[in-house]
């Protein structure tokens, strides 16, 4: 078990991780991202999500926009600030969730350009803007990506540069920009409290 510990701790990224591990406080039905394809802890992350039958269900098979930037919101804010707390305090996922609950504090603005179906894969590529106090404020695109394309690869060799970018191909379709997407660890016993 220490072993286990001492791994998650010092991880040095995000890479190869799954996000079942990291955020906890969704459940399999609310948690909207399944893999994590590029992370730079204090720069940023790029996660995709595949819509399922579920997540589409009485919404004429597309996936809503407010999901879509949940998803943004799981994928960048939450993913990113879990793990740069449990680095901070040195505490794996699990024992950060008995004390911090990631929760959604707000969104600046949000264009949509298009839209995402069932079984539509695309990437959340978001930049961190300030990390301070438990709290995170980021940037972003939503991309649709093309079928059958292996993302890990394509995302291998991708900078830092290209990120604050959004140096993708042309074959992406730009589905959403956000901006200040706000979420914020809040102590677990504020909410006992209520």
């Amino acid at each position: 078990m220490m072993e286990h510990k001492q791994a998650l701790v010092n991880k040095e990224s995000l890479m190869g991780e799954a996000p079942a591990e990291w955020l906890l406080h969704h459940g399999p039905k609310k948690r909207l991202v399944d893999k994590y394809h590029w992370h730079v802890p204090d720069v940023g992350i790029i996660a995709s999500y595949t819509p399922t039958e579920t997540d589409v269900e009485d919404h004429f098979n597309v996936f809503r926009w407010v999901d879509q930037i949940e998803s943004f919101a799981q994928a960048v804010v939450g993913s990113c600030s879990v793990f740069l707390q449990c680095r901070k305090e040195n505490k794996t996922p699990a024992e950060l969730k008995n004390s911090i609950i990631p929760s959604f504090m707000g969104i600046g603005r949000v264009d949509f350009y298009s839209y995402l179906e069932k079984g539509d894969t695309f990437v959340n590529i978001g930049y961190i803007k300030s990390y301070k106090f438990r709290q995170m404020v980021a940037d972003g695109r939503i991309y649709k990506v093309p079928k059958d394309l292996d993302l890990d690869a394509y995302f291998s060799t991708f900078t830092q540069q290209q990120l604050l970018n959004f140096e993708v191909g042309t074959d992406f379709v730009l589905i959403a920009e956000l901006q200040d997407i706000t979420g914020r660890g809040i102590k677990t016993e504020l909410f006992k409290n209520k």
